[in-house]
């Protein structure tokens, strides 16, 4: 383990071996750090919050702090954070609150750029990317490879489906389906985010019905009952369309449309 002279580490946090902390970085108290994560000089972490393994911190991030919230009354809620995460400088996660089951939670492999900001009580998947000054409001559900562009913003209570891309300055005011490139402010949808499809292994075949889907959802001019009713049908020999499907009734804020 390596710990700066300068850093102040609280007496009851819990640092793997191998944990590095840089210098005039402060780790408070309930603060778990796991096996290879890296923290960088500056950051400022407080608990109650857990971090996985190999997560690297970058300088001046603020992780674990209080919700930014009116209501929140210094409740414990908590911060987890996964795995392989790479946090860059000047990002803010904060902990959860008493309305949001008192959590904010961080899968692995994910990229947050600098000045990023995850909120009290959002979800975030795996391989998500937020580009610089992207941020997500209070209880966003981001799902896996989701990918927010440079100032991109997601409206509290919002979801975000699997493999999803929002263009540069969107704002997302309601629910993102899987697959779908959103763009403009408030969100439209634009089109499929085939480019990142393809990075991921999907073949051209599986590209092809998933852009289907995306006419059957937005060019068929049927009503959304209808729409997923023909997706539902379509993915029982397509299963790529079975993210469309399990998208639909987690849906509380209605679809950009």
């Amino acid at each position: 383990m390596f710990i700066h002279p300068t850093a102040i580490v609280a007496a009851d946090a819990k640092l793997a071996d191998d944990v590095s902390v840089g210098a005039y970085t402060v780790i408070g108290a309930h603060v778990e750090i796991g096996a290879g994560t890296i923290i960088g000089p500056h950051v400022v972490i407080n608990g109650p919050t857990r971090i996985g393994s190999n997560n690297h911190i970058y300088q001046f991030a603020s992780i674990g702090d209080a919700p930014q919230d009116k209501k929140y009354n210094g409740e414990p809620t908590e911060l987890v954070i996964g795995d392989r995460n790479v946090i860059r400088e000047c990002c803010t996660i904060n902990r959860g609150t008493v309305t949001g089951h008192g959590i904010t939670r961080i899968g692995n492999d994910n990229l947050f750029m600098a000045y990023s900001h995850v909120a009290h009580d959002c979800i975030v998947g795996n391989k998500c990317i937020l580009a610089n000054n992207a941020g997500l409001a209070g209880h966003v559900e981001l799902d896996d490879w989701v990918i927010l562009s440079a100032y991109a913003g997601i409206h509290q209570f919002c979801k975000v489906g699997a493999h999803a891309f929002l263009g540069n300055n969107a704002a997302a005011t309601r629910d993102v389906p899987p697959y779908v490139m959103a763009v403009g402010s408030p969100a439209e949808p634009h089109s499929v985010n085939s480019e990142g499809l393809k990075r991921r292994g999907f073949t051209p075949e599986q590209i092809r019905n998933i852009r289907t889907a995306y006419k059957v959802l937005y060019r068929s001019q049927l009503k959304l009952e209808e729409a997923i009713a023909q997706l539902t049908e379509l993915a029982k020999t397509q299963p790529e369309l079975q993210l469309f499907v399990d998208f639909m009734p987690r849906s509380q804020r209605s679809l950009i449309r």
